[in-house]
């Protein structure tokens, strides 16, 4: 057997990677260290592409949780598929690895550009899974998915080629560098990438360092292993793609631009992202604006407000309405409602986003459609989380109404705002003549689920439609005591009593 540093013979046997033994560099230790450095670094950009997928598949599709599970899914499925293609590299370990770091930060960084890309120029993604965009998304995660799971096989061949170890802890050596590399891009994306540089561009950073990591291993550390063939394929290979990754972040901005334009129109006014969601608001001049939260309407100034009386003023009009708890609304469109109704004397508005309620208060757009209701004295605003904060409300000082005016629940973190946890903290705040309005969205199943979740939080309640332009949207009119609905499609005005419903739980919308 050859030792790891004795000179491979002159005839022995050569590939595209060259020499398969030559002496490295530097010294063992130092290369199993480098070695091991690199497999923390491609780990953390690797789970990096993973979590971008996740998000931005649940940010242009909704339903975090499918979104995320077929993402995973399909990656772990073909890791494996990769891990067995890398049994025909083990020969050109070296060259194949740099290779294929390479095609990973291509392919890693630029995937989340292309999907935004797709979906703002082909419309929405709300079909069947044969549509196009769709399976973009699985094939992004299929080929980040094969390429990940190259990288360990080949990478047990190089360290095996700086010192020889039994396989046992050779792999432990691996994994374990692999997993706290994984650990590093899981808290990186969430907490700096995300907030900081946002989806694209996040990606693209990704993508140039996993670029840089396997260039500087394989041309650095196995230079000597490679033939001048071979180190000019991976040179050119790596140039190619980090100018691409270059370009793109170059021209982020435009791109974004444009995107936001062909989803929400040319009127974008004000676009950011805040630490809970996106937010953009459209319109202005002549122009009525309207407002989007993850690129979905929240909003709209063409509809004169009737999405959210048909959501408040069923509640308001059911009985005693002296103290208003608004969660969510941060826009203050339900608090606009709210205020028109006699007799508030209180209303407590609770929103996780800081950047919407500001925009509310300042922005003139949006002031103009909220009729700056968080400007009102009796409006007191909160921000935070709003579970946490009903679970801390005080009991002693009830309302008599509790608006939901909430993000639809496509997200993990919005999905337990429609648990029955939640009706029963909802619940707790409530008099004993207190009514809660719910606003759903998603259509009749949807609107089936948030009933019988409401109903079994101990709630009677009644379910009515929405009006003309608000298709899949349902309420939910709930208390104590049972309340009545408003006639199908028609809003009672303010003061007004209800009349007897036409249309009960559990189906709208027929």
């Amino acid at each position: 057997m050859i030792e790891p540093h004795a000179p491979a013979p002159a005839s022995g046997p050569r590939s595209l990677g060259g020499p398969v033994r030559s002496p490295l560099p530097v010294k063992p230790g130092t290369g199993r260290f480098l070695v091991l450095v690199g497999v923390f670094v491609c780990a953390a950009c690797g789970l990096v592409y993973e979590l971008e997928l996740v998000a931005l598949a649940s940010y242009l599709m909704g339903d975090s949780v499918t979104q995320a599970s077929v993402v995973l899914s399909v990656m772990v499925f073909a890791m494996g598929l990769g891990s067995l293609a890398a049994k025909r590299l083990r020969l050109r370990a070296a060259v194949g690895f740099g290779m294929i770091e390479a095609l990973l930060a291509l392919v890693g960084g630029c995937s989340a550009m292309t999907l935004y890309a797709v979906f703002a120029w082909t419309g929405d993604w709300g079909g069947a899974w044969a549509e196009g965009p769709r399976w973009l998304l699985v094939a992004f995660s299929l080929a980040i998915g094969v390429l990940i799971g190259a990288e360990v096989p080949l990478l047990m061949v190089l360290i095996q080629r700086i010192r020889r170890q039994d396989a046992g802890g050779a792999v432990a050596d691996l994994f374990a560098a692999d997993y706290v590399g994984a650990l590093v891009g899981g808290l990186a994306f969430p907490f700096l990438l995300l907030p900081l540089l946002g989806q694209l561009t996040g990606a693209l950073l990704t993508g140039a360092i996993n670029a840089l990591a396997g260039a500087v291993l394989v041309l650095g550390l196995f230079r000597r292993d490679l033939s001048r063939r071979a180190r000019w394929l991976l040179i050119v290979a790596n140039v190619t793609v980090l100018g691409v990754l270059a370009t793109s972040w170059v021209l982020v901005d435009d791109f974004e631009r444009a995107a936001r334009h062909a989803l929400f129109g040319a009127d974008v006014r004000v676009a950011v992202q805040s630490g809970v969601q996106e937010v953009v608001l459209t319109g202005g001049g002549n122009r009525p604006g309207a407002l989007f939260l993850d690129g979905r309407l929240r909003a709209d100034g063409r509809d004169g407000g009737r999405p959210h009386r048909r959501l408040v003023d069923p509640a308001m009009s059911g009985g005693p309405r002296a103290r208003v708890l608004i969660l969510g609304g941060g826009d203050g469109l339900a608090a606009r409602e709210v205020l028109r109704h006699r007799g508030v004397r209180r209303v407590d508005v609770v929103d996780p986003d800081r950047e919407v309620v500001r925009l509310a208060r300042t922005d003139p757009g949006l002031t103009a459609m909220n009729g700056r209701s968080l400007a009102d004295p009796r409006v007191r605003v909160v921000t935070g989380d709003v579970f946490g904060w009903l679970r801390s409300a005080p009991r002693a000082a009830p309302y008599d109404v509790v608006v939901c005016d909430l993000p639809d629940p496509g997200s993990a973190a919005s999905t337990k705002l429609y648990s029955q946890e939640f009706y029963g903290l909802v619940g707790r705040v409530l008099t004993d003549r207190g009514r809660l309005a719910v606003r759903v969205a998603g259509g009749g199943q949807a609107l089936d689920t948030a009933s019988a979740t409401v109903r079994s939080a101990g709630l009677h309640l009644v379910a009515y439609r929405g009006g003309e332009g608000e298709k899949g949207v349902g309420y939910v009119l709930a208390g104590w005591t049972l309340p009545q609905a408003p006639a199908a499609g028609r809003v009672p005005r303010p003061g007004e009593g209800h009349a007897p419903s036409t249309l009960v739980h559990p189906r709208f919308g027929d």
